[in-house]
């Protein structure tokens, strides 16, 4: 077979994520140093944190719950007996040169997630990501380099330890992801489970959540992995996305080539959108892993374990499904509505109400959306309640007010103005007798416009609407409005 006539390699990506996520306790993993963020450096760290000879540390309670809670939610196995590990390794901002972490016995293994993502066609595609592990495990410092965003450039670098010992968890995915799409769909589901529990603020920009990919390509058919390449420096879901097709692009020109695949650490550069080597990757032997002979073992009892699922809240696929089986809601509805869970309370809320699902969601995903992404909102600090809202929604629907009367009133609405003092003296004129008057007068008064009209241009039918709604200051019903103009303009 010629060159000319082979047949293109085709690959796939093998893809999967390391999540570390801050948990939002209000102190440290092993101590009580405050975990606020953006204190003046150095001012929320002490003994334990920074590792001073003479100190013993002990587990914060708040912590375990918050880790076996969001396994449940993950649907991974919760270990009966786990236990903590010293993961050995020298930088300049692990105070102790080592890092309290779990190895061999995490707290939570074997669970899964489900994504969802949006065809051509706007029909929801769903896929089962599988996750190897949730562990617990302190953070470390943080690095400030002068000169440069990071070391490479810079002319000195300052450390700042009030990080240091900060809880989270490390949440480790099957390698079950495809495309950056679909890597960026885990992270922000991740990131909503997480939300939903109330364990994570899941702030990107603040570091609260971080995203380490690891990528490797094959030829499709092939069972056996490429080179695995680790990619970090990621603060956003699409900057995930750009990465990691910019990585596939990467590995398959050199795989083409010839070129050896390195397993490596490489650093999604923003500025230029490429990535870029850092270091060759250490084994996991490298970090010498051995039990912390500091920290007892840990033990969760059956009544514990049950204690914290009953107090799990309803998650977002949860959510998303039953929105769109019982409330007939599309998918880009149900994702809007479940991105945060106050939204969804808030829906729920309307609709217990006596709001009418669609409407509810149509007013919540579109005039209410805007105004929140604008003025940089939550929906809990808006003035429009769930019961106003619905209170709106049933005056539109028994014909009280128009649609667009309420779009006009939205920012009254919305500012805390009741629904029955923004709409006083504006119910609808729905009564013919009253409408057919206005109606005769707005003809006779543009007897140009008739003659247009009856000459065939039809559309001068919405101008005679146009005047009766100005003349009735919005008020004359629009369905009835065109019915009796209509008959009046062809009689």
């Amino acid at each position: 077979m010629t060159s000319a006539t082979r047949v293109k390699t085709e690959y796939e990506a093998i893809i999967g994520l390391e999540t570390h996520c801050q948990l939002s306790t209000n102190t440290k993993i092993f101590s009580s140093s405050s975990t606020a963020f953006g204190a003046e450096p150095n001012t929320n760290i002490d003994p334990v944190c920074m590792g001073l000879p003479g100190v013993l540390p002990v587990l914060n309670q708040k912590v375990l719950e918050y880790a076996v809670k969001a396994g449940l939610a993950l649907n991974c196995q919760i270990a009966k007996y786990s236990k903590f590990d010293r993961k050995q390794y020298f930088y300049p901002d692990l105070p102790k040169n080592y890092q309290i972490s779990q190895y061999d016995l995490p707290i939570a293994e074997h669970g899964w997630l489900e994504i969802e993502l949006v065809d051509a066609d706007s029909n929801p595609v769903r896929k089962r990501i599988g996750i190897t592990r949730l562990h617990m495990e302190e953070d470390a410092g943080k690095l400030v380099h002068a000169g440069s965003d990071r070391l490479s450039g810079s002319s000195y670098s300052l450390v700042d330890y009030n990080r240091a010992g900060v809880p989270l968890v490390e949440i480790v995915s099957e390698p079950d992801i495809r495309s950056g799409q679909e890597a960026a769909e885990y992270a922000q589901e991740l990131r909503r489970i997480l939300r939903y529990l109330g364990v994570s603020d899941g702030n990107m920009q603040e570091g609260s959540l971080r995203c380490d990919v690891n990528i490797s390509v094959r030829p499709v058919g092939q069972k056996e992995f490429g080179t695995k390449v680790e990619i970090k420096n990621m603060n956003s879901f699409n900057a995930i996305q750009r990465a990691i097709e910019y990585e596939i692009e990467r590995q398959i020109a050199a795989v083409e080539a010839g070129e050896r695949i390195i397993q490596e650490t490489r650093l999604w550069e923003e500025g230029s959108q490429r990535t870029i080597s850092m270091r060759t990757k250490e084994g996991s032997s490298d970090y010498r892993y051995f039990p912390e002979p500091d920290l007892a073992p840990i033990e969760v009892s059956d009544t514990q374990l049950e204690n914290w699922r009953s107090e799990l809240p309803e998650l977002p696929a949860h959510k998303r499904h039953r929105y769109e089986t019982e409330l007939g809601l599309s998918a880009y509805d149900t994702r809007v509505l479940t991105e945060e869970r106050v939204v969804g309370e808030y829906f729920e809320s309307a609709i217990a109400a006596g709001a009418n699902p669609k409407a509810a969601a149509n007013w919540i995903t579109q005039d209410i959306a805007a105004y929140l992404n604008k003025q940089k909102l939550s929906i809990t600090q808006i003035g429009l309640t769930a019961v106003n809202l619905a209170d709106v929604i049933t005056r539109i629907e028994k014909g009280k007010i128009s649609n667009a009367q309420a779009k006009e009133k939205l920012p009254d609405l919305l500012q805390g103005v009741p629904p029955e003092k923004a709409f006083a003296g504006q119910e609808l004129i729905t009564d013919p007798s009253v409408l057919e008057p206005i109606v005769d007068e707005v003809i006779a008064a543009n007897p140009k416009e008739l003659e247009k009209y009856r000459s065939g241009n039809t559309n001068l039918k919405g101008f005679f609407v146009g005047q009766v709604l100005k003349k009735t200051s919005k008020r004359a019903d629009p369905k009835l409005t065109n019915e009796l103009v209509e008959k009046k303009l062809n009689s």
